[in-house]
């Protein structure tokens, strides 16, 4: 199909900071290219912007088809302009509990996706002479966080990957940084309080941790993505912005 608009591939796109994000990018002026796998939630995204975004599912724990997926979706739509590595998975666990392979799945799809992804859209990025690319880490890259050990590494691990890549791309004209939000109020944050023991003490805390006395929204997270994206952040390569409403400062 033929897009008129820049495109801008959003990871993790039916729900919370990806959904976010796409409604954001598409609101200026891009087309979205929308992946995940919750098919409903894509069919609810694109039902609200139709025109301006092409629905693309896949689940990114399959490592194996993602460098396909991708190079088929960049021979249908074009060279993206932007990619946003929004998808991510979590897992209520220390290192003596953490069941092995929801341990790997963490890895895999919050770490090792972002860094296949990259790989098959870089190279159509530097032929068209640049490219953005905003991974969505997050405070837990900085800040250790009670049982969620794997959480934790995989974010760390994107922010390296993140300077890494700067570091390897920046000289032909591909802009990588990355956002690390602290607790917003997001399908993974439910999935936390689902698992808790007394779910209203840990929403109270996860709130209270914030010095502002609330969690963040997904609107705010895309906003700083979609800033990262425009012309106005080009000076900004391999940098790791924190919006947690000033929970790492304490």
């Amino acid at each position: 199909m033929s897009v008129k608009r820049p495109l801008a591939i959003v990871t993790g796109a039916s729900s919370g900071i990806g959904k976010a994000t796409a409604t954001q990018l598409v609101a200026d002026g891009f087309h979205v290219a929308a992946v995940d796998r919750d098919a409903e939630g894509l069919k609810a995204l694109i039902a609200e912007a139709s025109d301006s975004i092409t629905p693309w599912q896949l689940d990114l724990s399959h490592l194996a088809e993602i460098e396909g997926f991708f190079h088929g979706l960049i021979k249908d739509l074009g060279p993206p302009a932007a990619l946003v590595n929004a998808a991510g998975v979590g897992l209520v666990a220390t290192v003596l509990d953490a069941d092995l392979a929801a341990w790997q799945r963490v890895i895999d799809v919050n770490l090792t996706a972002p860094m296949l992804i990259s790989r098959a859209v870089i190279p159509s990025m530097i032929e068209q002479g640049g490219g953005v690319i905003v991974n969505v880490a997050s405070v837990a890259a900085f800040r250790g966080v009670r049982s969620r050990a794997a959480y934790c590494a995989a974010k760390s691990g994107l922010v390296g990957l993140t300077r890494s890549m700067t570091a390897d791309f920046a000289s032909k004209g591909i802009r990588v940084n990355a956002v690390c939000p602290g607790t917003v109020e997001t399908g993974y944050t439910k999935s936390v309080l689902d698992v808790s023991e007394d779910p209203a003490a840990t929403r109270a805390f996860m709130t209270q941790r914030q010095l502002i006395g609330r969690m963040g929204t997904p609107d705010e997270i895309a906003a700083a993505i979609a800033f990262l994206i425009s012309p106005q952040a080009s000076f900004f390569y391999g940098s790791s912005i924190i919006i947690d409403g000033g929970r790492s400062t304490m």
